[in-house]
């Protein structure tokens, strides 16, 4: 396979592996209102945390070139979550309604 492809499929990878664990981390907080906040959010942690390590085990195949385009997928996703998902500055925090 090219090295450019592998590279670029490595990134993607990343960025989904990104996207699953901090879009997983946004749900889980959300959640944190219900009776369950601690084993939840412990599950939850140990679930994301072992299915990111494993993808990353996958995608790098021994080359850390793999590893580290992965990488830089996966903290590109948290910096555009992060950024989108952040609520305005001065603006007072939501309540929901249960």
């Amino acid at each position: 396979m090219n090295p450019l492809i592998a590279l670029a499929l490595a990134w993607a990878a990343g960025a989904g592996l990104g996207l699953f664990y901090f879009g997983g981390l946004w749900l889980t907080v959300r959640k944190l209102t219900t009776r369950y906040s601690v084993p939840l959010f412990l599950a939850s942690f140990v679930a994301r945390t072992a299915v990111v390590v494993v993808g990353f085990y996958f995608v790098m195949g021994n080359r850390w070139e793999r590893a580290l385009v992965c990488l830089v997928g996966f903290i590109m996703v948290r910096q555009l979550l992060v950024s989108r998902l952040r609520s305005e500055p001065g603006a007072p925090a939501r309540e929901e309604s249960a």
